[in-house]
């Protein structure tokens, strides 16, 4: 598979890159600025752009999907030209979809926490030795990328990050990822500059609930009470459990 990167310095979209490399993949990408530990993780296993900036010429019809990140504007010279050729465009949240829809997909939502939790939950399953998919928001001890994807494992955790997806496509991160078990932590106003009232935002998590699969569940923090209310009015068919704060 040949696959390109769009803004590749992003820091998710830095460590997909380095995580299709492992699997055998051709990778390609462009940024117009990348900054460490991406420049130097990058470097290491020749996936740096040889230059800053954006290169129609590097879009060619041998590219099977073009990854597009956040930080890509609509009028990117490379992306106008991908369009132009008809290459699948797609986001990193799609991607991951696409590489995880047979899976068992665990998705952590809210405010605070996220990286937390998914990191609680990677452990969890690394100490019981099972394979699993990956993605998260920081960089973890024990890991070394922040995205993992193998033909193996039958499961994937991810943070659902509620921040707009690429310039293409302005619904919220987690509501692509389709979860099968959604973890919903607490809910504040967050990312104001995109969800004009507390409503809106709030909108958003509900939306996100209503993605999860056929006789999913739905995992909630008690103690507050937006997502308790979100979790109270989602699908009948959804199974709801609570956490709280440890004693």
């Amino acid at each position: 598979m040949n696959i390109h990167f769009i803004a590749i310095g992003g820091a998710v979209m830095h460590n997909l890159a380095l995580a299709l490399h492992s699997k055998g993949y051709s990778v390609t990408g462009s940024d117009d600025e990348i900054f460490e530990p991406a420049r130097s993780r990058l470097e290491a296993c020749n996936l740096l752009p040889d230059k800053p900036g954006w290169d129609p010429s590097k879009i060619s019809t041998g590219i099977d999907a073009v990854i597009l990140g956040m930080h890509a504007k609509s009028d990117n010279p490379e992306l106008i030209k991908a369009r132009e050729i008809g290459l699948t465009i797609m986001s990193f949240p799609e991607y991951l979809y696409e590489q995880t829809k047979n899976k068992k997909r665990i998705v952590v939502a809210g405010s605070h926490g996220k990286t937390t939790t998914t990191a609680m939950i990677m452990h969890v399953f690394r100490f019981l030795g099972m394979k699993f998919d990956y993605m998260v928001g920081s960089q973890i001890d024990g890991f070394e990328t922040m995205v993992g994807l193998s033909d193996e494992a039958g499961i994937a955790v991810f943070e659902g990050d509620e921040y707009l997806t690429s310039a293409l496509d302005r619904r919220p991160k987690f509501h692509l990822y389709m979860p099968d078990i959604a973890i919903l932590n607490g809910i504040a106003w967050d990312h104001i500059n995109v969800f004009p009232d507390i409503d809106n935002y709030i909108e958003q998590f509900r939306i996100f609930a209503e993605k999860i699969s056929e006789n999913g569940s739905l995992i909630y923090f008690d103690g507050d009470p937006e997502s308790k209310k979100i979790a109270l009015s989602s699908r009948r068919d959804i199974k709801k459990k609570t956490f709280k704060v440890h004693g």
